[in-house]
C-alpha cells in the first residue's frame, strides 16, 4: 500500500430517527440564520421539509429558503445560492436531499466567503478555499456519498464542462434509511449503482496486489449487489435500504481509497457526457462501465480476475477469461436491476458530434490499467450506443 494520512471528521447520525437525533444535538451550534437548501418538490410532498422547518422554528432559527437545486447542479445555481447566503448573512447551511443538493451547497459555502469567482480561484489560479459557511446534510437519496467529503461536481452550461470543485466538508450528516422511501424506485437504484461504481473505481487503481483496502472494498461490492437485488425484489425492504445507505457512506468516506491511487475514469467520461446531455449520473455510469472495462481488462487481467471471482463468483481459471466473464456479469446485473445498458435506453444523445465532444473534453485519469487516448474514449462511447 502507498503511504497515507487519514482523517475523518464528518459526524454521522445513522438509523431510524437520525434527523431528530442530529438536530437535537446540533441545533445550538448552528447559529441564528439557516439556509435550508433542497432540490425539487419531493421533500415538500413527503413532509420532510415541513418536519425540518418545524424543528428549526421551535429552536428559534431564521430560515432562508433555497430550493430548486437541479440534478447536475449548475454553476449559475451555485452563484445564486452564494449571493443569497451573503445577502441574508447566513450562519449555517442545511442541505436536504442527495448528492446534487450537497454538491451545490459545498460550493455555495465556499463562494459566499470568497471575493473572487471560485471557478477562477480554483481552476485558473490553482488555489483551494479555506473559509466556509458551516454546513450539514440530511440524506433522502443515497448513492453519491457526497455527504462524506468536500468534493463537488458542478456543470458550467456556458462551457459544457462538468467538473470538480473543492468546497465545504459537512460538519455532520443524518442518514435515516426510511427517508429513501420518499424518492422514486429507479432514482434510488441509480444512486445505489453509483455506490457500486465508486467502489469499482477505487478498486481498479494501484497498487494492484492484494491489500486490506481492496479486501474491504470487494466485501462492500458484494453487499451492494445483494442489497440492490433485495430492493429490486421488495422496494419496501428497509433492511436492504439501510445496507445501501451505509454502503454509500463507506464508498466515499475515504476508507476505500486509503493507500490507493484510484481510477474514476468512468466518472470522468460520464461527467462530460452528462454536461452535454443532462442525463442521469448513475444510469450513465451503468452504461459506460462494461464498455470501458472491456478495454481495460486486458492490461490488468489478474486484478480484474480477482474482482470477477470474488464479487461475481466467476469460475474460469484463465485470468483474462475470468475478467471478461466478470464484466459480462456486471452488464447482466445492470439489466437485471432495470437500469439502462445503452445510451439509446438511457435516452441520451449518442451522435458522433456529441460523443466526439465528450471524448475530446473529458479528463483522462492516470490511475487506469492503461492510459486511454481520446480516440479510444470515443470508441468506448460508440460501443455504448
Amino acid at each position: 500500500m502507498n503511504a497515507f494520512t487519514y482523517d475523518y471528521p464528518v459526524r454521522n447520525y445513522f438509523g431510524e430517527g437520525a434527523v431528530d437525533r442530529a438536530l437535537d444535538v446540533e441545533l445550538d451550534v448552528m447559529g441564528e440564520t439557516v439556509l435550508l437548501a433542497y432540490g425539487g418538490g419531493s421533500v415538500k410532498r413527503t413532509g420532510v421539509y415541513d418536519h425540518v422547518v418545524e424543528k428549526l422554528r421551535v429552536a428559534g432559527k431564521r430560515i432562508v429558503d433555497f430550493g430548486g437545486i437541479m440534478s447536475n447542479p449548475t454553476y449559475e445555481k451555485c452563484q445564486e445560492g452564494a449571493a443569497l447566503a451573503r445577502a441574508e448573512q447566513v450562519d449555517f447551511i442545511l442541505a436536504v436531499g442527495g448528492g446534487s443538493v450537497f454538491d451545490c451547497c459545498k460550493v455555495v459555502s465556499a463562494q459566499a466567503c470568497l471575493d473572487e469567482d471560485i471557478e477562477k480561484y480554483e481552476h485558473a489560479d490553482g488555489r483551494m478555499p479555506t473559509e466556509f459557511i458551516p454546513m450539514a446534510c440530511i440524506v433522502t437519496l443515497s448513492g453519491t456519498g457526497a455527504e462524506q467529503n468536500d468534493g463537488a461536481v458542478i456543470t458550467n452550461e456556458e462551457t459544457h464542462v462538468k467538473g470538480p470543485f473543492a468546497g465545504a466538508l459537512p460538519r455532520w450528516a443524518a442518514l435515516d434509511p426510511a427517508l429513501t422511501l420518499t424518492v422514486p424506485h429507479m432514482q434510488f437504484m441509480s444512486g445505489a449503482y453509483d455506490t457500486l461504481s465508486h467502489c469499482m473505481e477505487s478498486y481498479f487503481g494501484t497498487p494492484r496486489e492484494a491489500n486490506v483496502t481492496d479486501d474491504i472494498n470487494l466485501a462492500i461490492q458484494r453487499n451492494v449487489i445483494r442489497s440492490m437485488r433485495a430492493v429490486a425484489e421488495d422496494d419496501q425492504d428497509l433492511a436492504a435500504r439501510s445496507e445501501l445507505v451505509y454502503d454509500s457512506a463507506m464508498a466515499e468516506n475515504g476508507v476505500l481509497k486509503v493507500g490507493k491511487v484510484t481510477d474514476f475514469q468512468a466518472h470522468m467520461i460520464q461527467h462530460q457526457y452528462g454536461a452535454y446531455t443532462h442525463t442521469n449520473h448513475g444510469m450513465g455510469l451503468a452504461v459506460i462501465h462494461p464498455a470501458l472495462y472491456r478495454h481495460l481488462a486486458p492490461e490488468a487481467p489478474a486484478q480484474f480476475a480477482r474482482w470477477a471471482r470474488e464479487v461475481w463468483n466467476v469460475a474460469e481459471k484463465d485470468d483474462l477469461a475470468a475478467a471478461m466473464a466478470g464484466i459480462d456479469a456486471l452488464a447482466a446485473f445492470t439489466a437485471e436491476m432495470g437500469l439502462p445498458t445503452t445510451f439509446a435506453e438511457l435516452g441520451g444523445d449518442a451522435s458522433d458530434e456529441t460523443l466526439r465532444a465528450v471524448a475530446d473534453t473529458c479528463v483522462l485519469t492516470p490511475g487506469c490499467a492503461k492510459q486511454l487516448s481520446r480516440d479510444e474514449v470515443f470508441q468506448i462511447l460508440t460501443e455504448c450506443r
